[in-house]
């Protein structure tokens, strides 16, 4: 009957050395917890674009940067000088006079014995071959006669206009085969002073149409002459021809 009594007692001991052993570990457990939670490390929030926000723009051309260089001035060489006459354009009355200031110099003294009197001829030493707007009296087309000076010189264009409009072979040009457009044969001949046509000039756009100039021209009948200072002298004329091929 002792026995009996004493054996809850026994059992409770070793439940209470479990039950102490359980707690304990439970402890331990929730204080590892505890202290894994507490050492975490917090996050960094980090911005990242969003690359479809943003427009790239590509140059179509390259730049290129170029170091500028300073040019060292140099001495410019005094050329020698030649006059050139240029050529009178029609209708270009203003002409401008250039003055050159000559140094003064000392008087030479010669002695009237030694100055001996030069013969002047009795021809008149202009240069003949005058342009044609220069001229004082310019050539004479037949059938302008008997005008004035300016009248004559308009009268001889319109002749010449209409001289060229009736023998000029228009056709030819589409015949050589010319893209459409317009087209001009640049003429330029002289009037000699006894009134023929002489040295005559052509550029064309084909070697046929220089030729079909060149034979209009020599169909110019005998004009009378140009005149300067009442003198026959040689006239040199331009005449532009324009055409149109379609």
């Amino acid at each position: 009957m002792k026995n009996l009594k004493k054996l809850p007692t026994k059992q409770l001991e070793k439940f209470s050395n479990i039950f102490t052993q359980l707690g304990l570990v439970l402890v331990l457990f929730i204080v590892y917890i505890t202290l894994e939670h507490q050492t975490e490390q917090k996050g960094v929030a980090i911005y990242q674009p969003n690359d479809n926000n943003f427009v790239y723009i590509q140059p179509d051309k390259q730049v290129l940067f170029q170091k500028e260089v300073k040019e060292i001035p140099k001495t410019q060489a005094v050329k020698k000088q030649t006059f050139i006459p240029e050529e009178v354009v029609k209708g270009n009355d203003d002409i401008k006079e250039t003055i050159i200031d000559v140094p003064k110099e000392d008087p030479v003294l010669v002695n009237i014995d030694d100055i001996v009197v030069a013969k002047i001829p009795d021809e008149d030493p202009f240069v003949n071959d005058v342009p044609f707007v220069m001229i004082e009296d310019a050539p004479i087309f037949k059938g302008c006669e008997g005008l004035s000076k300016e009248e004559n010189k308009l009268c001889f264009d319109k002749k010449m206009k209409q001289f060229v409009q009736r023998n000029f072979d228009a056709d030819l040009a589409s015949e050589l085969g010319l893209r459409a457009g317009k087209y001009k044969i640049q003429t330029q001949f002289l009037i000699d002073d006894k009134g023929n046509v002489v040295d005559i000039k052509i550029r064309a756009p084909h070697k046929q149409l220089e030729k079909e100039t060149n034979d209009l021209i020599k169909k110019l009948p005998k004009f009378t002459p140009g005149k300067q200072r009442n003198k026959p002298v040689r006239v040199r004329y331009t005449l532009p021809i324009a055409f149109s091929v379609e």
